[in-house]
């Protein structure tokens, strides 16, 4: 009996080898090569030709003589989602959304397609981890409608088959690591089945018109499971953050060829399921929107995707215990708080060196962008000193090195949406000329005057 072959893919970008590697040549990640047996080409005679076929021409052509449908996007029936999407559900999309377990993943592909299902036509649901019995017990407690297909299946040769039959305008696979083909020698999960369960899918969704939701599971990294090469297949890519033991969600899109990225949707999680939050900023600023604060604290206008977003910064300064103070950073760069700790023991004359400091965004939200360094290193300063910034007071701006705040994109836009939530006071880089008559705007330039300007 023939020895059967084995072949080794890369988890983190599905690069295949003879042999086992230790750092893959392609994406050069180190230990990510798993073995897998190698498909039997012969036993797989629909698989290489029709993941190619209507997906487009046979041979090139001239872009301008390239036929383009310009096809209507299907609402969901919750407009935050809508607008994570770019605008709603693009026939033929193909969206990956990913989590930890707990994160509502499940439930909420559960809600979209019961909307979906009554305005985009036949919709498919496809519970792999679950009976439809159990599926129906979920959707009876979240009061979803009668009119979704389910279909309680793990071979996606299987499903298929009757998905062309049933030619559904909407498809959900929950979970892409329960599927497996049967022309794959390997468990479903593995590397091999997610790579090759993830391009029928997309030939089929490309070829048929049907936008399909996947859901993924994650690693103990925090990653999707699967090959990378699964982020680079699908269209739009959305990741639950946050804390799942708290009542919301915050569901972030981190790839989308339809819209833009970084953009946000908050939900709130109840028995009923997922709810949209219409105003995050409310959510983030955890107490009254523009009252007093205790020290270590500062309110920062932030651009989240498209939107202003205004979140609290809290920041906890003391003398260390050890030898070397502590730096923890949640929901903030870690080595853009090394950076402004840096500033300010350098710029501003505060010595940190002794000192334990710990910062956080509240909420869950994460915040990468340089405009918050401002209101980062405006809390550090508050904790440092023990006196807290004046109420109703928001900043935002990027610190350089030299210690200079430097102006941001979007200003206009974080000063709106301070003001309508009742912030009087916007501690911010110089702006145009018709601006510095306005009231209530403290320009600074450096952060040593936007220390002395705030807490003196």
């Amino acid at each position: 009996m023939a020895k059967a072959r084995s072949v080794f893919f890369c988890s983190q970008c599905g690069h295949e080898s003879t042999r086992w590697l230790g750092r893959c040549p392609a994406c050069e990640a180190w230990n990510s090569f798993a073995e897998a047996p190698a498909p039997a080409k012969a036993s797989r005679p629909g698989n290489g030709a029709r993941s190619t076929r209507g997906l487009g021409p046979a041979e090139p052509v001239r872009l301008g003589d390239v036929e383009t449908t310009h096809a209507a996007r299907t609402s969901t029936g919750m407009s935050e989602f809508d607008a994570l999407l770019g605008g709603g559900v693009v026939p033929g999309s193909l969206v990956l959304v990913g989590g930890p377990p707990g994160a509502g993943k499940s439930t909420l592909m559960l809600q979209i397609a019961a909307a979906l299902s009554e305005r985009g036509g036949p919709t498919v649901y496809v519970c792999g981890e679950e009976s439809a019995a159990q599926a129906k017990l979920r959707a009876e407690r979240l009061g979803v409608g009668a009119d979704l297909l389910l279909f309680a299946e793990t071979d996606l040769r299987a499903i298929l088959d009757a998905l062309e039959k049933i030619k559904p305008r909407i498809l959900v696979i929950d979970s892409i690591q329960t599927m497996a083909l049967p022309e794959v020698e390997s468990a479903a999960g593995s590397v091999a089945q997610v790579r090759e369960s993830a391009t029928e899918l997309m030939s089929f969704s490309k070829r048929s018109e049907c936008a399909t939701f996947i859901v993924g599971h994650v690693t103990k990294e925090g990653t999707i499971a699967g090959p990378r090469l699964l982020e680079h297949l699908v269209d739009t890519v959305l990741y639950f953050e946050g804390d799942n033991g708290a009542d919301y969600r915050i569901l972030r899109a981190h790839k989308n060829r339809f819209g833009s990225v970084d953009e946000i949707c908050v939900f709130a999680m109840d028995e009923r399921g997922l709810h949209e939050v219409r105003n995050p900023s409310q959510l983030f600023l955890g107490r009254a929107s523009a009252g007093s604060r205790p020290s270590g604290s500062c309110v920062v206008a932030s651009i989240v995707g498209s939107r202003p977003v205004l979140v609290e910064i809290q920041a906890l300064v003391g003398e260390t215990s050890y030898g070397t103070p502590q730096r923890l950073a949640a929901n903030v760069d870690r080595a853009r708080l090394a950076m402004i700790l840096a500033v300010l023991e350098r710029r501003a004359g505060m010595h940190l060196g002794t000192h334990d400091v710990y910062a956080s965004v509240a909420g869950g939200l994460r915040i990468s962008e340089p405009a918050a360094d401002l209101g980062i290193a405006l809390a550090i300063a508050s904790a440092f000193r023990g006196a807290a910034l004046p109420a109703a007071t928001v900043a935002f701006g990027e610190l350089g090195l030299s210690g200079e705040v430097r102006a941001v994109s979007q200003r206009a836009r974080r000063i709106a949406e301070a003001r309508k939530l009742g912030f009087k006071t916007i501690v911010a880089p110089p702006g145009s000329a018709a601006e510095r008559g306005e009231t209530g705007i403290i320009a600074v330039k450096d952060i040593a005057s936007a220390i002395s300007e705030t807490l003196g």
